[in-house]
């Protein structure tokens, strides 16, 4: 009997606290402060509380679906059980795109992080290196990974806290409310929300992790909580101090935070600098953990029969090998040819949202169809994810209609239209469901279904 290929538990609350944290921390250091242009000043504020309420009902809610259902492909494997196999394939797709996409646009920061602290280094080989850096050192093992990524998390929580002390006592209230700060109006807010979901984008990622908690049912309600309430914290402190600078008036850039502190302690000096330099590891500490996350979930797609059976293969380590290198290849391309221009945050923004829809969906649909399912955390039903849906409608109607609508990605050199990179990436991959994925699927399922069985057998013989 062939043994169904399983992931090693490691993982405890504090890993996946790291994780969930350190997926999301480079989206404090740069990416969200392309809202500004957008909404103005307070604008997107009042943006990033939406999004604030919203990942917080959102991650409450996800906790109960990630307890019942510990499983590395996450929003996949819920969508699956609540819809069937088409859902959660297009969760799985949608979460894809989220997680291929949202490292090439934190590697292009990163590339400009080493650029802004010396000038001398080219920001795209310095990108492409990075990315192919941490893609082999997440072939070492998620134990290995998971310190490195605790380490980086918390390194680039002490650079945030620097910036804050640094920055707090320089803020001018002049900077915040000006004739600027509310630009556009109510369509201002729902234009900036697509980059405040930068400051939380991928929280969710702890979940692709599931499988690897020593105790799923009481770890994981521990990592995503402490997780959403850091990172809502950051979140005011990042804006607040930032705005109040004068880094929400000036030229955009992918590094806010020290460029908002030269303005006050001037250009090259000490503070800047060190906050750049530990901004490395904020940026470093999300590449890190967002490659973790699309690897688990590109397992996990594989494993069910979603994907081409080898990207399920795990090496000597326990780690889905080409699970992190075949879509690392995707994303080491898009960092290296793609002009930044804020397209590949709302690429990944976008398949993040649509996910979020369709979990929340399937939370509901669960509660109706499966009321006996075994739920350890359960969400204050159905008010708190019922918050998360219509909040969740209401980000992705804001990102297809100013962003998408209205983006282009540079792709060597030329300029495609963001809604034609999404549908070509969906079109592809329902045409690829329909003439193989569906058929493997089936033979997947009805092959656990005999490995269940037998190993229930196995287990009445031997009592």
């Amino acid at each position: 009997m062939e043994k169904r290929q399983e992931l090693k538990k490691f993982l405890k609350p504090v890993h996946l606290w790291a994780i969930a944290v350190g997926m999301v921390i480079s989206g404090q250091y740069f990416g969200w402060n392309y809202g500004f242009k957008e909404g103005g000043i307070l604008g997107l504020a009042v943006a990033a509380l939406i999004v604030t309420v919203f990942y917080t009902t959102f991650i409450f809610s996800f906790a109960e679906l990630t307890t019942s259902i510990p499983h590395a492909g996450g929003p996949s494997a819920y969508a699956k059980r609540a819809m069937g196999p088409f859902a959660g394939f297009m969760a799985g797709v949608s979460c894809l795109i989220e997680f291929v996409f949202a490292p090439p646009a934190i590697a292009v920061s990163t590339g400009a992080y080493l650029h802004f602290l010396i000038p001398a280094i080219n920001p795209v080989y310095a990108t492409i290196g990075v990315f192919i850096l941490f893609i082999l050192i997440n072939l070492i093992g998620v134990k290995e990974a998971a310190i490195i990524e605790l380490i980086a998390t918390i390194a680039a929580l002490v650079g945030l806290a620097i910036f804050y002390v640094a920055g707090l006592p320089h803020i001018e209230i002049s900077n915040i409310i000006n004739e600027n700060s509310f630009s556009n109006g109510g369509t201002g807010i729902l234009a900036a929300i697509p980059f405040a979901i930068w400051f939380y984008l991928a929280i969710e990622g702890g979940a692709m992790s599931a499988e690897e908690v020593k105790n799923p049912k009481k770890d994981i309600p521990k990592g995503f909580i402490s997780a959403i309430l850091t990172l809502a914290v950051g979140t005011f402190f990042t804006l607040f101090v930032t705005a109040g600078l004068g880094g929400g008036l000036g030229e955009l850039a992918d590094y806010p935070l020290p460029q908002a502190l030269e303005s006050v302690y001037g250009e090259g000096s000490f503070i800047p600098t060190i906050v750049a330099i530990i901004g490395l590891f904020g940026v470093i500490a999300s590449l890190h953990g967002i490659i973790i996350g699309y690897s688990r979930q590109t397992f996990a797609l594989a494993r069910e029969g979603y994907l081409p059976r080898f990207l399920s293969r795990l090496n000597s380590r326990g780690v889905p090998a080409w699970g992190l290198i075949f879509p690392g290849a995707i994303g080491v391309i898009c960092a290296g040819s793609a002009t930044f221009a804020n397209a590949l945050i709302i690429l990944a923004v976008f398949g993040a949202v649509v996910m979020y829809c369709i979990s929340m969906v399937s939370l509901f649909i669960l509660r109706i169809k499966e009321p006996d399912l075994e739920r350890p955390f359960k969400v204050m039903y159905p008010i708190v994810p019922g918050i998360a849906l219509i909040l969740g409608i209401v980000c992705l109607y804001s990102i297809i209609k100013y962003s998408i609508l209205t983006t282009s990605l540079g792709v060597f050199g030329n300029e495609v239209p963001l809604l034609y990179v999404i549908s070509f990436i969906f079109i592809v991959s329902i045409l690829y469901y329909v003439l193989y994925g569906a058929k493997r699927v089936r033979i997947i399922s009805d092959k656990n279904e005999e490995i269940l069985r037998y190993n229930e057998t196995s287990k009445v013989a031997k009592d």
